[in-house]
């Protein structure tokens, strides 16, 4: 081999630096949760996930060799077919990867930029909006706290109430606070959460419109 030729860099070297991310999909759609309920927006679900959660409703997003690895140029260029500048990556669990060079990107050709993470690994990426999800399967990174603009704790059991108030005393004190009703349980825990957020005013309730207005 000639030592001049030029070194390509594999495909785990190019996921490893944030060029290239494994996308399971991406779709133009409404946002249905949180702060930009209501929003249209352009998701990108990365593929990968090791929190596990059991109440998971995209669990064929956990093994990221099942999809095919784009470079973030691709992901962009795909984005800028439609006509909203919102962009919200999710997963899996986005922050397996260094997000710093697709958020560059996107902000460059401007989008406005979100996250949805369980915060389980270190926070990486420019965000306008981090939207902090933690999970008791996986103990989220401490780099996350400082970060998220919004908690959303999802409630599939009571001890969940308790967990909430755990992760609000962490972050800061501009974070919005919400819980939400795991959709299976919907029925039997939205009663306790509108109670519980009578009673908790700093706390707002958090739903799936999406799901209620049948939005893919």
């Amino acid at each position: 081999m000639n030592t001049l030729d030029p070194v390509v860099p594999t495909t785990q070297e190019l996921v490893a630096a944030g060029l290239q991310l494994p996308i399971m999909e991406a779709f133009y759609t409404i946002q249905g949760e949180g702060r930009f309920t209501g929003h249209p927006a352009y998701f990108i679900r990365l593929g990968g996930c090791d929190v596990g959660c059991v109440w998971c409703d995209v669990k064929e997003s956990w093994e990221a060799a099942k999809w095919p690895v784009l470079s973030i140029e691709k992901i962009v260029e795909e984005a800028l077919a439609y006509p909203g500048r919102l962009v919200v990556i999710t997963g899996g669990e986005p922050l397996l990867y260094n997000l710093d060079p697709l958020t560059k990107l996107l902000k460059e050709k401007g989008f406005t930029t979100n996250i949805e993470t369980s915060g389980a690994h270190p926070f990486s990426g420019d965000f306008d909006w981090v939207c902090f999800s933690p999970k008791k399967f996986k103990k989220p990174h401490p780099s996350i706290f400082v970060e998220a603009d919004e908690l959303k704790v999802i409630i599939y059991n009571k001890s969940d109430f308790g967990f909430a108030e755990e992760h609000a005393k962490l972050v800061k004190s501009t974070c919005e606070l919400r819980l939400q009703p795991e959709w299976s349980r919907a029925a039997k825990f939205t009663p306790e959460i509108i109670d519980y957020v009578k009673n908790r005013p700093k706390w707002n309730i958090s739903l799936q419109t999406h799901k209620f207005m049948d939005i893919p």
